[in-house]
Order: structure tokens, then C-alpha cells, then sequence
């Protein structure tokens, strides 16, 4: 007798909500839609607990934001329930079940999810709504996972974050000093403010950080010339880690555009047989552009100038007979560089899109210094002109129509 599968330990099922819950959520997939509504839930859940601060608010719609805060918490629980079963034993980990989930509840990730639920459904449990406006900023973390700006952010700050602790440290041994020397300066001319070190500490940490209440002030010359290089000190331990930070996040953000970049022109057939340096000369020569949605492109007749690849976002091209749509990661406007034939077709965005963008005289430069790749670009020609649902025939076949020239 056959045993049927347990559905609980269903493996296509696992991996089809692992690419759900985990993939990069592309435009008009089944994981965008998913992040869509987990940023909804999230501002529901911030606007719930801000408007029921409110007196007058809460006493009139209490039991509905007292509803969709415990929504809320239910839907992150089972997506954080979701996120452990599934990543166990995915064909893209090594390693066992187990360690498979406590890799991710270890990681930040994990623990934002975790933390999204876990405080505010203990707070509610425990009928502390203060605890649970304390806790509104919880969930609005989990837009980490689904802003690239905010994952690079985080990715920075993970990646610089021991020097960033020499930078605590550094900052720690600056209020002892300046809280110590402050001590034996105005201890016994202010004993209430500066008596003990923990209340010069006080004093420190506020001139340190630039804030400067005025609650706390030395009056004695010396103390007021130790302030003095306090706050100059302060400055420069607000410099350091600002630059730290700032440095390592443009860096991400670079990091992040070049492997997108490279990923898409290696998917280029023109491009795809050469090797990794040739690649990096091509990518100094791309300049990036931003066109809003109905926004025009290139208009039909148009000299060919560039040709161009989509980073996100949709373009339409309107053909004599046809329209023709392109998406992420496709490219579009080298045949009619290599033919210098006039566009046969009007493009226009469907939606905002970021394209890479390679002018004619550098295209043609490329070939001229790559020998491989003017043969390879030959080749791919060719073999893109006897495809006839191939967009570039359109090109050809119009520019044969107008009776335009083709140089060779």
C-alpha cells in the first residue's frame, strides 16, 4: 500500500513559499503582491496606534484599532511561523533543518520579524497600551526587507559594525575623562551636579553629544576650559561614526548597482562571451537615466544613438504592426546601432523606468577595440535578423522600406 506524502512535510510546497517569502519581489509577481500587503498591514498597524493616542479618537473607534492592532500581530506571527518552516532543509541551503532556522532567527532579519509581533502581543496580553504605542516603531522596521535603500542601510551598518564599537568604546572612554576631570574640578564647588562621577557623567554625555541642556554648567575657568575641549571632542565623535556610516552605505549602494549591472550585461548576448575585465570597461561607459511613466524615449524615425537596457521598469514599443512590451533586465537599440538605421518604432514608458544608457560612438569604439566582440557582434546580428519575431527585423525591414542606407 502506498503511503501518501505528509502535506506538512510537503517539499514543493516548503520551496514555493520560500520564493514567495524570500525572493527579490519583482515587479507583478506573486511576491511583490505579498510585500505590497505586508506594507500595508505595517502602515494599518502605525496608524492604529498613533490615532489611538488620540482620546477622542480611541473612545470613538477603539474597538476597531484595538481589532487591527490584533490583526496585525496574528499576520506577522504566522509570516515569521512561515519564514522558520520554510527556510528549513530549502534546496538552496546546506545545511540541516535546524541550523537552517536558527541561522535565520539569529539573523537581523529574523529578529526584526520576530520583534515586529513578539513585545507588542506581550504588552497587549498584559493590558498596557502605553507599552504598546511604545512599541509602534517595531513593526515600521520590518520595511527593511522590502526597501533595497533601507537593506543597504542595514548591510552597511552590519558590515562596518566593529568599528563602529571602537567608535562606543572611544566614545565611553571620552565621558569617563571628561566626567572624571569635571569631578575633581567642580566637585566640591557644585556637589549637587558634580559630586560623583555618575552625575558628571551626566554632564558629559549632554556636552558630548553637542546637546548642551544648560541644566548642568561648570563655573569654575578651568572647568569651563575642559567644556570647551569636551564639545570640540564631541564634534569629531559625531563625525567619525556619521562618516563611517555614510561611507560604508554609499559603498553598499555601488556594490548593490554594480552586481545588478554586471548581472544584466552578462545576460546580453552581445556581452556575454567576454570575460570580466572587458565587462568593467563596459560598464564605465554606461550612464543611467530615469524616464517617468508616458514618458517618450525615442521616437519613430529617430537617428539611432544609444542603445539601451532596462534596470526596472516597463517600456512600450510602437511598431508599424505591432506593440511590443519589454520589462527588467532586457535590452533594446543595438542592431540599429550596428546598421545606423533610423528607429523604427516610438518607445514609451508604461511606468517610471531606470534604464543604463550606451551612446553610439562608444558602442562603436567597443567594437573597434575588441576584435572578439566586433565578431561575436556579427555573429549575434545575424542570428537576432533571422529570428523574425526578433524586434530588431522590424528595425531592418522599416529602414529597407524607407530606403534608407545600411553600412556594413
Amino acid at each position: 500500500m502506498a503511503i501518501g506524502r505528509q502535506p506538512g512535510n510537503d517539499p514543493d510546497l516548503r520551496d514555493r513559499l520560500y520564493e514567495l517569502l524570500e525572493h527579490e519581489h519583482l515587479p507583478h509577481a506573486a511576491g511583490s503582491r505579498f510585500a505590497q500587503l505586508v506594507v500595508l498591514v505595517v502602515a494599518l498597524d502605525v496608524m492604529a496606534v498613533v490615532l489611538a493616542s488620540v482620546p477622542d479618537y480611541d473612545a470613538r473607534f477603539g474597538t476597531l484599532f484595538t481589532s487591527v492592532k490584533v490583526g496585525t500581530l496574528i499576520v506577522f506571527a504566522l509570516e515569521y511561523g512561515a519564514r522558520l518552516w520554510s527556510v528549513a532543509g530549502h534546496a538552496l541551503r546546506k545545511l540541516s533543518p535546524l541550523r537552517d532556522r536558527l541561522d535565520y532567527a539569529a539573523s537581523s532579519l529574523g529578529i526584526i520579524d520576530l520583534l515586529a509581533f513578539l513585545p507588542s502581543a506581550i504588552a497587549m496580553i498584559a493590558g498596557n497600551s502605553k507599552l504598546v504605542a511604545a512599541f509602534v516603531v517595531l513593526p515600521f522596521l520590518k520595511l527593511v526587507r522590502y526597501s533595497p535603500a533601507m537593506r543597504s542601510l542595514l548591510s552597511a551598518v552590519q558590515a562596518e559594525r566593529r568599528t563602529l564599537v571602537g567608535c562606543l568604546v572611544i566614545l565611553t572612554g571620552a565621558v569617563l575623562l571628561f566626567a572624571s576631570l569635571l569631578y575633581a574640578v567642580e566637585g566640591d564647588v557644585q556637589p549637587e551636579k558634580f559630586g560623583t562621577i555618575p552625575q558628571a557623567m551626566w554632564w558629559a554625555i549632554v556636552t558630548l553629544g553637542t546637546v548642551g541642556y544648560g541644566d548642568v554648567v561648570p563655573v569654575t575657568p578651568l572647568g569651563k576650559l575642559i567644556t570647551v575641549f569636551a564639545i570640540i571632542w564631541g564634534f569629531a565623535m559625531i563625525a567619525l561614526p556619521v562618516a563611517i556610516i555614510s561611507t560604508a552605505f554609499a559603498e553598499e549602494v555601488k556594490r548593490r548597482d554594480f552586481v545588478v549591472t554586471w548581472g544584466m550585461l552578462a545576460k546580453v548576448p552581445l556581452f556575454a562571451h567576454l570575460n570580466a575585465q572587458e565587462i568593467a570597461d563596459i560598464m564605465r561607459l554606461l550612464r543611467s537615466r530615469t524616464i517617468e511613466t508616458s514618458e517618450i524615449l525615442v521616437r519613430r524615425g529617430d537617428t539611432a544613438s544609444s542603445m539601451y537596457f532596462i534596470t526596472s521598469g516597463e517600456v512600450e514599443i510602437a511598431l508599424p504592426h505591432q506593440h511590443v512590451r519589454l520589462a527588467d533586465g532586457t535590452f533594446f537599440g543595438e542592431i540599429a546601432l550596428l546598421h545606423r538605421t533610423k528607429r523604427s518604432g516610438t518607445v514609451t514608458a508604461t511606468r517610471k523606468t531606470r534604464l543604463l544608457v550606451l551612446d553610439a560612438q562608444d558602442f562603436h569604439a567597443l567594437i573597434e577595440r575588441m576584435p572578439a566582440l566586433a565578431a561575436h557582434v556579427r555573429k549575434t546580428a545575424k542570428a537576432r535578423l533571422a529570428d523574425s519575431g526578433d524586434l530588431a527585423v522590424a528595425e531592418i525591414e522599416q529602414a529597407a522600406h524607407d530606403d534608407q542606407p545600411v553600412d556594413r
